[in-house]
């Protein structure tokens, strides 16, 4: 979203070039892509992440505080979350595992409601514990990457009103307030994850009131099977949603030194014959109006997993195939490029991709997405495309919003004892960093 202060973009560049010392001028983004590709990586930036990601609520366990832990309680048909995969004291051994593969960086997020069980109450202990994480990052050569928003919320929030309610910007303005006191060191900052996508939770939640809806609860992150149609994000609650970016954005900057966007569930939308007007319409309540919100940003991060087609009439479910992946998405390792182009022309800003994964049992054929994902990432490089880095999802088999089902994960999880087994896929993608090309990664 333009900013009113005309010095607005000047100011984003050079906060951009604290990231890129070669960083020269103003972002340029071509969108022609390369017809040919190899797989040597030879024009990497210096300081280019390689890495995976979670989610606190995912993977800690007995969030007791948050909303989605009161609603797991009730939702008929909701897994629970219970222990996770209790990382939230394992989370050393999670980290170490990430660098001993060779990886440079994890992203992670900050609970806000361990942070602030109850209104006005900040925990100087849960504060300190969340510093001890990124001091641990920061030990193993992992590079921090942090959200402070990740879906979830504190219970006390959502009962008087939530994001809907008066008072939830300046809310979310105390906490991050309080978060950014424990952020020296860390140079990447996502004040919220999948604005879009939580906009459609936050509509989900407002239906799911009723206690007939409560009976018919459906993920939010599946498309598996007959099942009606998830809704659209309203528009005006991604208008919210903005404002509070934009809000908590300028503590960022003004207490920290680290770069700060948000990250953006990108759908990788393609128009059947017909179907374009439809496309630019869709496009803009599910994706442009947030990434549009990134422009002032100092990156945005981008989150892909696959494509959809567009037709006259509105979004075409995926059909069955055998392809398809664990929670009914088309295989399509090529969104990820598609994704990238797309928000790097809309924005403007250099770009992380924050999420880029799939559900599978089959870890060979996690191996064989993530390579043709980046063989994409890369072309879309070649092509001027400013890509700071790569961060899958997920570093763990994890709790999957609502059931435990899909496995995402490089590292598998035994549920009972919590013991940890890295599979090929960590090791290959850590070779992929180690070495700077996919041909020679092992796997």
């Amino acid at each position: 979203m333009p900013s009113d202060h005309p010095d607005s973009a000047s100011t984003a560049n050079r906060r951009r070039s604290n990231l890129d010392p070669f960083h020269t001028g103003p972002l340029t983004t071509p969108m022609t892509p390369s017809t040919e590709r190899d797989n040597t990586m030879t024009s990497l930036p210096d300081g280019f992440l390689w890495g995976a990601s979670t989610a606190p609520h995912q993977i800690e366990g007995n969030n007791v505080n948050s909303d989605w832990w009161a609603r797991e309680q009730v939702a008929a048909g909701m897994e629970r979350s219970g222990d996770a995969v209790d990382s939230y004291h394992r989370y050393p051994e999670d980290m170490r595992l990430l660098a001993d593969a060779g990886l440079n960086a994890y992203r992670f997020g900050i609970e806000w409601a361990r942070i602030e069980p109850s209104e006005g109450h900040i925990s100087r202990a849960l504060l300190d514990y969340y510093r001890r994480m990124i001091g641990t990052a920061l030990d193993l050569g992992l590079t921090p990457v942090v959200t402070l928003h990740h879906f979830t919320s504190p219970r006390w929030f959502a009962q008087d009103g939530g994001w809907l309610g008066d008072k939830a910007i300046d809310r979310f303005r105390r906490y991050v307030e309080a978060a950014t006191s424990i952020l020296d060191g860390v140079p990447y900052v996502a004040t919220m994850n999948e604005p879009n996508m939580f906009a459609m939770m936050t509509m989900l939640a407002r239906m799911a009131q009723d206690p007939e809806q409560q009976k018919k609860w459906q993920s939010p992150t599946t498309d598996d099977g007959p099942r009606p149609p998830l809704p659209a994000p309203d528009p005006g609650i991604g208008a919210l949603f903005v404002k509070a970016h934009t809000a908590v954005r300028d503590i960022v900057r003004e207490r920290t030194d680290a770069a700060v966007g948000w990250t953006v569930a990108n759908r990788a939308f393609v128009a059947r014959p017909g179907g374009e007007e439809m496309l630019r319409d869709l496009q803009w309540v599910w994706e442009d109006l947030y990434l549009e919100a990134s422009r002032d940003d100092d990156f945005v991060g981008v989150q892909s997993y696959s494509s959809q087609w567009v037709g006259p009439g509105g979004i075409e479910p995926y059909p069955p195939h055998p392809d398809n992946t664990q929670v009914g998405t088309a295989y399509r390792p090529d969104a990820l490029g598609m994704a990238v182009r797309h928000a790097a022309e809309v924005t403007g800003v250099p770009v992380l991709v924050t999420e880029n994964g799939i559900a599978t049992g089959d870890d060979n054929r996690r191996i064989t997405y993530t390579r043709d994902a980046l063989r994409g990432l890369f072309a879309a490089m070649d092509d001027g495309i400013d890509v700071r880095g790569y961060l899958h999802w997920s570093a763990l088999d994890n709790y999957e919003w609502g059931h435990w089902e899909p496995t995402f994960g490089l590292i598998a999880v035994d549920r009972e004892t919590f013991v940890r087994t890295p599979k090929p896929s960590l090791a290959w993608l850590g070779s992929v960093a180690r070495r700077g090309s996919l041909d020679s990664a092992v796997g």
